[in-house]
């Protein structure tokens, strides 16, 4: 399909405001995502400091679960893959695309990038600072197996569960589609966490910081949303900028008291500049200037049965009318 029929398309889908609901940093908000940080600092100093927090991990690895149910065994095989990062990413990128398209915003798309990014730098280099090793290759029973060249602490399939499908509430447009969705991305973020602990390819620490630093990313993504925005607003100033070099009309936009205030003033701001280039002023003309709609002469209609008169009346005409 060519580019022109695409924008046709999508040029012909209707706008829908409430996709411009953006989430602020209120109070409430702040409260949690603190709740998160030192949440995130206990699991980590219990596992430095403490050995009770250890020693739960070593004895539900000692367990083993995956050979207490193994008819569990086949299923949570397939249900962890709800947590990899690059099925879920371009499962739920796929949905968010069509939204995109459909509500003509890039806002959907770009929130998810920037998660994923926070979550890639975040749990990434916590993951290559501490070291820890797997359940499966620890050495010394007891032990916290830190800087001994693992990445498994905190866990990403966790984290990436509750970022992944979190995103999908933090971005619903409705209340009852919020709530929904949150109980879908709590659902599969303790299912991902607790089958890593069944398999036994990561701690119950492990699990628990990974939770932590979903949250958080979660928490926190309302920070970012000015820079969503200014993003969103240089990327549809390029495609404006395409669509004028090949000249196809451009794309229509949205009211502005539904859109974002930076993202509303540069449209309105390109908005006139095009109106301007492609609509010159016209001269003001005088009405004595202008063409006549009509014809010059007289506009009643012509009568048939009368004899055009070709002299006026005189006096003596008119005494002779009278006598007659």
């Amino acid at each position: 399909m060519r580019t022109e029929r695409i924008f046709a398309r999508l040029e012909q889908e209707p706008e829908r405001p409430s996709n411009r609901d953006v989430p602020r940093m209120s109070r409430h908000r702040v409260v949690l995502f603190g709740s998160a940080v030192v949440f995130y600092a206990a699991i980590v100093a219990a596992v430095f400091v403490s050995d009770h927090l250890v020693l739960v991990d070593w004895q539900v690895m000692l367990f083993r679960p995956y050979k207490q149910w193994p008819d569990l065994h086949a299923f949570l095989d397939y249900f962890v893959v709800m947590g990899q990062r690059g099925p879920t990413a371009v499962l739920v990128a796929a949905w968010l695309g069509w939204r995109s398209w459909r509500q003509r915003t890039l806002r959907p798309l770009l929130a998810l990038g920037v998660a994923l990014l926070l979550l890639n730098i975040t749990v990434g280099a916590v993951k290559i600072g501490l070291g820890r090793l797997g359940p499966h290759y620890a050495t010394t029973v007891g032990s916290a197996e830190m800087f001994a060249g693992g990445d498994i602490f905190p866990s990403g399939h966790t984290a990436n569960a509750v970022v992944t499908w979190g995103i999908l509430a933090y971005l619903a447009t409705t209340p009852q589609a919020r709530r929904v969705l949150s109980v879908v991305a709590a659902v599969f973020a303790l299912g991902v966490g607790a089958t890593t602990v069944y398999l036994g390819t990561h701690w119950v620490s492990d699990v628990l910081l990974g939770w932590a630093a979903g949250l958080v990313v979660l928490l926190a993504l309302p920070w970012f949303e000015p820079a969503i925005a200014w993003c969103e607003a240089h990327i549809l100033a390029a495609r404006d900028r395409f669509r004028g070099s090949r000249g196809l009309a451009p794309a229509p936009v949205a009211p502005a008291a539904a859109q974002p205030p930076l993202v509303a003033a540069q449209r309105a701001v390109r908005n006139n500049e095009a109106a301007r280039l492609h609509h010159p002023p016209r001269p003001h003309t005088v009405r004595s200037e202008r063409t006549p709609v009509t014809p010059t002469g007289s506009r009643r209609p012509p009568h048939l049965d009368r004899t055009p008169r070709t002299a006026p009346l005189g006096p003596a005409t008119q005494r002779g009318r009278a006598g007659g």
